[in-house]
């Protein structure tokens, strides 16, 4: 399993962040790799369940996202499951000037070969993909949407 995590400062108040966060579409506005968000459906607990097409090395990868845990101005909680299996946590924290959004992922690679060969570069990938996540975030909110 690959992890990362990685935050931001926001100059918007947590309940701005958590509004944009909480529609599925924005996050193929800020997620570069991220190319469709589609049958985004509601559930019981306050969250939503859609599925996705993620562009990987010029490949698309479909997968469905099942919101766990929808605490409003405090967390967002998916689990993630085809091609890309894991799950992805957005916590967000009041700061003096805003909100701190903490970008936590968890992602299980295939194989056990191809897991110890290619986490290096997922990790990476991954890394540099979450940072440009954040920052897109940072500015859509700040500059206006």
């Amino acid at each position: 399993m690959v992890t990362v995590s990685d935050s931001i400062e926001i100059d918007a108040g947590v309940e701005r962040v958590y509004e944009y966060l909480d529609d599925p579409h924005n996050h193929a506005e800020v997620t570069p790799s991220l190319s469709d968000v589609r049958d985004v459906e509601p559930l019981e607990n306050g969250g939503k369940e859609l599925t996705f097409t993620y562009e990987m090395a010029g490949v698309g990868l479909d997968g469905e996202l099942v919101q766990t845990v929808a605490e409003p101005n405090e967390r967002i909680t998916f689990d993630m499951h085809g091609r890309l299996e894991g799950e992805i946590d957005l916590e967000l924290e009041p700061t003096d000037d805003g909100t701190r959004l903490t970008y936590t992922a968890h992602y299980e690679l295939p194989g056990a070969v191809l897991s110890r060969v290619a986490e290096p570069f997922v990790r990476r990938y991954n890394e540099r993909e979450q940072r440009t996540t954040l920052e897109n975030t940072k500015n859509r909110l700040e500059l206006g949407d």
